[in-house]
């Protein structure tokens, strides 16, 4: 068994990056997805638990939150958390931090996946793909080298007011633009949205994927899609779509 774990959520890729180069750091160390088919709740036999996610709308996806209300954790466990985010770090880390507290956290900005409300190259500070992907793997180690030596942050992570407005309105922006989703004629049922959708809302019918309303608002099926089938709107077919350059559609299966 390995000693240490991390939960992963991931849609487009960033995070499962992040979470592959602090384990390739840690050593021993089992990476676990936070998707509708993983019923994981025990990680009492864990030396180090850690929860690598995006900020979704100002906060944590629901999915991560629901998740660690659910796993049991030992006292005195060293745990950490991780923030992807392409700006500001968000409520997610000061929310988890109730549910499990943080020994160590950390945020690491990059390219921007939600290209319905950004270009994804609206990130700070502003770096090419390349740049932020560098960038990103180096804060990565260093953050790795940090939780590998027990570093433990006396500062809590921070509950900034404005994003907890912001979180408090996303539910309500995220169900409209899940209304918006379309699928055209260019899809070819390859069935890899459906295999990518970590709440199972993808199904493929007479030919074509279909998207449901539990959307988690991940737009892995989106940014993955080989045929740019899927848009949400017309500037998400204008704008460059992004996925992480060192993660593919099927290491998120």
């Amino acid at each position: 068994m390995a000693k240490n774990i991390i939960f992963c959520f991931s849609g487009t890729g960033n995070c499962l990056n992040i979470a592959n180069n602090i384990a390739k750091v840690l050593g021993e160390t089992k990476i676990v997805r936070i998707r509708d088919n993983v019923s994981f709740t025990d990680a009492t036999g864990y030396d180090k638990v850690g929860f690598v996610f995006p900020c979704y709308g100002g906060g944590a996806p629901e999915d991560v939150l629901d998740f660690a209300m659910k796993l049991r954790v030992y006292p005195g466990t060293y745990t950490f958390g991780i923030t992807s985010c392409s700006a500001y770090m968000g409520t997610g880390l000061a929310k988890l931090n109730k549910i499990i507290p943080l020994d160590y956290w950390g945020v690491i900005t990059h390219q921007c996946s939600c290209i319905w409300l950004f270009p994804h190259k609206l990130m700070m500070p502003l770096l090419t793909i390349g740049e932020a992907q560098v960038r990103s793997e180096e804060l990565a180690e260093n953050m790795a080298g940090d939780i590998s030596d027990g570093v433990v942050k006396v500062q809590r992570p921070p509950m900034n007011i404005l994003n907890a407005f912001e979180n408090m309105l996303w539910p309500a922006i995220a169900k409209k633009k899940i209304a918006s989703f379309k699928v055209s004629d260019k899809c070819i049922a390859c069935g890899q949205c459906v295999k990518l959708c970590p709440r199972g809302n993808i199904r493929l019918e007479n030919g074509r994927a279909v998207i449901g309303s539990n959307c988690a608002q991940c737009l892995g099926c989106l940014q993955y899609c080989p045929e740019s089938a899927i848009s949400i709107g017309r500037i998400t077919d204008k704008r460059e779509h992004y996925h992480n350059p060192k993660i593919r559609a099927q290491d998120l299966f």
